[in-house]
């Protein structure tokens, strides 16, 4: 297949690109600099130069290609909502190509956005993606192979710069690194080697309308985490209660994060794509340097 994948350069991005032309897949990937053009040319990816926000260049990826996956999002949090509207208009303008040729395309999700036991609960800030995933069904209805790839909160591996670094980040600033309460709420992970894979064989095999878990591991304990953090930077942990985390993350969007619950199976994901997660474990990639090994920094913007 030929297939266009928009945040070809990102964390998750380039492991899929990786995937897919170990797969024999052909790439095309959306660039949005000449330094990320360069890089995809390097491995034989061919190039359209532009950003999401560019319907035209994101229209023309997908006229020309066999399916398509959605891995590009700005992930500044101060203007999260606008930057939502901006991937779900580029979705739908692809949407409108594929339309009728039961061509797949593959969107990038979350676990965080589903609370135990309920739907998603579009009117919170942090779920403000969640109406862009419900566009798989509308999508499936016109003739789009069209599925979606819920996340964990953590996609873990070399070179993280998302919640686990920032977490540890801050935990290097303030000189502790923290949990709340008993420190029993979960977080689902997955290595980024097994997300790439999953992408491929939703791609490949997805059924349209359908959701995937990424979830390698259903539900760690934010104080083990802590625990793992604290170790690797060599300062204390401790309880906060969630006003204390909050001004311990500044009063940022991971003062909300770190508190959730979101425990989260792939077994039906597992039954229905053969897929098996193999990669290591979030706590081994703490305990093995990941996010201290050279001072990781993160460009999310909390």
């Amino acid at each position: 297949m030929r297939v266009f994948v928009t945040g070809a350069t990102g964390f998750i991005g380039q492991a899929v690109v990786q995937e897919l032309l170990d797969a024999g897949h052909t790439v095309v990937g959306l660039a949005r600099s000449d330094a990320s053009a360069a890089a995809l040319k390097a491995k034989g990816v061919d190039v359209i130069q532009g950003s999401l926000e560019d319907i035209e260049a994101v229209k023309k990826g997908a006229s020309e290609s066999d399916g398509v996956i959605n891995l590009a999002f700005n992930h500044d949090f101060t203007k999260f909502a606008e930057n939502a509207k901006v991937e779900h208009a580029a979705i739908m303008a692809m949407g409108d190509i594929l339309e009728g040729s039961n061509r797949p395309i593959v969107l990038a999700s979350g676990t965080m956005m589903l609370p135990k036991g309920y739907g998603p609960r579009l009117g919170l800030p942090v779920n403000v993606r969640a109406s862009t995933e419900q566009e798989v069904a509308t999508l499936a209805a016109r003739g789009v192979r069209a599925s979606a790839v819920r996340l964990s909160p953590t996609v873990h591996g070399d070179d993280d710069h998302g919640f686990i670094n920032l977490i540890t980040q801050v935990a290097r600033a303030k000189g502790e690194s923290i949990y709340i309460g008993e420190g029993l709420n979960r977080w689902p992970a997955v290595h980024r080697l097994d997300a790439a894979r999953l992408f491929r064989l939703a791609l490949e095999k997805g059924v349209g309308g359908t959701r995937y878990h990424a979830v390698g591991e259903e539900g760690l304990k934010m104080k083990d985490i802590a625990e793992a953090i604290g170790k690797s930077v060599g300062i204390p942990t401790s309880s906060k209660t969630f006003e204390e985390a909050a001004a311990h993350f500044d009063g940022g969007f991971m003062g909300l994060v770190v508190g959730a619950d979101n425990p989260s199976s792939s077994k039906k994901t597992q039954e229905q794509l053969g897929w098996a997660p193999t990669g290591p474990t979030l706590l081994t990639d703490i305990n093995a340097g990941v996010y201290t090994r050279g001072q990781l920094t993160s460009p999310i913007n909390v």
